[in-house]
């Protein structure tokens, strides 16, 4: 019982002390961060294969 009370009670505090628009304004930031990172990510990738094939020729 001690146990399950030391994971509820942590989740309510948060419930209670975040509104739900900090909440979901934290998560579009993680969000863009990952977004960017992965674009970022794609395209060097696309200019590793182009410059790849460009020194075959």
């Amino acid at each position: 019982m001690q146990n399950l009370l030391k994971k509820i009670v942590p989740l309510f505090l948060i419930s209670f002390l975040f509104t739900s628009c900090d909440l979901i304004e934290g998560i579009f930031k993680a969000g863009m961060g990952v977004g960017i990172f992965i674009v970022i990510a794609i395209i060097a990738v696309i200019v590793f294969i182009i410059s790849r094939f460009s020194k075959k020729s």
